[in-house]
């Protein structure tokens, strides 16, 4: 039986894959975690790559998406292929640690309620302009939402597998971090944040954050997705209400 499935998208991350590999037979050496390399459309060198990285049978595997259709799509498309009883993911650029994962997997086995909770990684360690730009997003999605939500992008993500088959209608794109982020509140899971260290990426650069041009695009994108979610929430409350 699986206990844990950590999803890990990688869109032309060639380069980063051998140090994923890696670094992910270091650290899950428990028969009861797989690891679920996605190979998200990539038009690099990637499927080459991971060929000749994976074996069979190993707890480090990989699927195939043959055209990206987002970041989000390639993690849930890493869900529905995961055998895990409690479901994550995390990136492949070597910014977060994929053993990060077995740390938020202790929280699970020490809650008395492993399907009430939702769990993820903080960041530490990056640079000011990053900082205040997620003070920024987290100010506002709070007075939005009227609920806390700091630091929305930060990985790993975990939560239960029974949770996971609640979603209806995940974005494909980077919204689904706040996607999951939101149901998690909406439901009333009880929310476990834990420090994770965010270092500079080993290799290439960030596919929609390492620009102005893309950091604008993620704003518009995250105030869109934000006001959906504030008008289906509201449109549920009313729907509640007697």
């Amino acid at each position: 039986m699986i206990r844990l499935s950590l999803i890990i998208p990688c869109y032309n991350e060639a380069r980063n894959l051998p140090l994923v590999v890696a670094r992910c037979r270091e650290a899950f050496t428990r028969d009861d975690v797989e690891v679920v390399l996605v190979d998200n459309g990539s038009t690099d060198d990637s499927p080459a790559v991971l060929a000749s990285l994976l074996r069979d049978g190993e707890s480090v595997r990989s699927i195939r998406v043959a055209h990206n259709e987002g970041y989000g799509h390639g993690i849930l498309m890493g869900l529905r292929a995961a055998r895990g009883d409690i479901l994550g993911w995390t990136h492949a650029d070597m910014q977060t640690d994929p053993v990060d994962a077995l740390v938020g997997l202790a929280l699970f086995d020490a809650s008395p309620m492993p399907e009430r909770l939702f769990v993820k990684g903080a960041r530490r360690g990056r640079p000011a302009t990053d900082v205040v730009f997620t003070i920024g997003m987290s100010v506002f999605e709070t007075l939005l939402m009227r609920h806390r939500f700091w630091d929305v992008n930060a990985q790993p993500t975990m939560f239960s597998r029974s949770f996971f088959t609640t979603w209806q209608g995940a974005p494909k794109d980077f919204a689904l971090d706040l996607y999951a982020y939101y149901t998690a509140r909406a439901q009333g899971l009880r929310i476990a944040r834990f420090p994770v260290q965010f270092p500079q990426r080993a290799h290439g650069v960030s596919h929609w954050n390492a620009t102005l041009r893309g950091k604008i695009k993620f704003i518009r994108r995250t105030i869109a997705f934000s006001l959906h979610l504030r008008r289906s929430l509201g449109a549920a409350s009313k729907k509640d209400a007697p």
